[in-house]
């Protein structure tokens, strides 16, 4: 793991959903820019010594001079934003595959530039979009690719926050320093941090493309430097609709995405904080609701839940079945053997791309206070 160190939020819940199915060990990390706190974290996770390190170029260094068997298989990068590229790029050509957060770049060409590196140098790479991982987005997504919902016509998704409601940064609060600083989280604050999730969570259960962007960006709390609110109007390719809006000043609110998919036939609806319940309303009968652990779901919700029907699983869940499908495909292709049917599905560096010039496009967008054409095909 590189990042991550006392008190980071997200390098605990990386760790935690990585560990979830007994699969993956953490063995070495990098966990700090100050070697101090990075070997304090080591020594919190009982780590050896010897495989933590001062520095991520140090640890990949060091790591890749040792035998296959002995060396890490892949490193997870849980730091602020302005530093994914480069450690992403270090481990990528010393052989590493990577495990991501979100968003993956600072820029678009630097994420079109890990997109080659990963086809160079034949790497898993993952961007953790753990929204994704959730068996009822699984079976949302089936759904629409069984054709239930007729043809796609309307797409509602939202991703209220009130955390930031006040000037947070302001009294040194960690994550809203770096969440806050253009520097260190890029051209966006609302919609680099969740907005993202929501056009994510959107285009991987309808499969739909953005065509066209018309973004109203605001910064409410004042001395605040980047958004901390952004409501779009969105137009796919093929002619669908979506409203798309992303707010961390919605006082009131915890984490309170969810999403609304309208077709000809038939319409959805899912909420993350009751994740295990999806919502399904046919045009010419009763409003459906569907819950996770039961035998009349599809194989990939199926696959992706850990209990029986009527014991709730959630977040940390959904974040492992990311990490779960990452490390099944990464050990397949250290056997050589293709992997299972559902290992490979999790966000790749492509997605990751496509997030990026999203964030971008939507920004571009605010600052003409227009449409923009945001049509984007990452390489691949």
């Amino acid at each position: 793991m590189v990042g991550g160190g006392p008190g980071a939020f997200i390098g605990a819940v990386h760790r935690k959903a990585a560990a979830l199915d007994g699969e993956i060990e953490l063995v070495a990390g990098a966990f700090s820019s100050s070697p101090e706190k990075s070997a304090q974290q080591g020594r919190e996770l009982y780590l050896d010594p010897a495989r933590v390190y001062g520095s991520y170029k140090e640890m990949a260094d060091r790591e890749s001079k040792l035998p296959l068997g002995e060396r890490i298989d892949f490193v997870s990068i849980d730091t602020p934003n302005n530093s994914h590229y480069e450690i992403a790029k270090t481990f990528i050509e010393a052989g590493f595959h990577v495990v991501c957060d979100k968003p993956m770049t600072m820029t678009v060409q630097e994420a079109e530039d890990l997109c080659r590196l990963v086809k160079k140098y034949d790497a898993v790479f993952t961007l953790t979009h753990n929204y994704t991982g959730y068996p009822m987005v699984k079976e949302a997504r089936h759904l629409i690719r069984a054709g239930k919902l007729g043809t796609l016509r309307k797409v509602v998704v939202e991703y209220p926050q009130g955390w930031l409601a006040t000037f947070l940064e302001g009294d040194g609060a960690k994550q809203a320093v770096w969440r806050t600083d253009p520097k260190q989280a890029g051209v966006s604050s609302a919609i680099g941090d969740i907005g993202s999730h929501a056009e994510n969570l959107a285009r991987y259960i309808t499969g739909l493309e953005i065509e066209r962007i018309c973004a109203d960006l605001t910064t409410f709390v004042p001395g605040r430097k980047l958004e901390d609110d952004a409501n779009m109007l969105v137009h796919y390719k093929g002619g669908a609709r979506a409203v798309l809006y992303c707010s961390q000043v919605s006082v009131g609110e915890e984490n309170n995405l969810k999403i609304r998919v309208y077709g000809t036939e038939a319409s959805i609806e899912w909420h993350q904080e009751h994740p295990n319940y999806l919502y399904f309303r046919p045009a010419s009968g009763p409003e459906e609701v569907l819950k996770r652990g039961n035998g009349y779901l599809s194989d990939a919700a199926k696959h992706h839940s850990r209990l029986p029907s009527g014991h709730p699983e959630a977040f940390l869940e959904a974040f492992a079945n990311i990490y779960v499908n990452a490390a099944r495909t990464i050990a397949a292709k250290l056997a050589g053997v293709k992997p299972g049917p559902f290992d490979t599905d999790f966000p790749t560096v492509q997605d990751g791309a496509v997030g990026v010039h999203f964030i971008h496009k939507a920004v571009e967008s605010g600052q003409k206070k227009g449409w923009v054409d945001a049509g984007y095909t990452p390489p691949t």
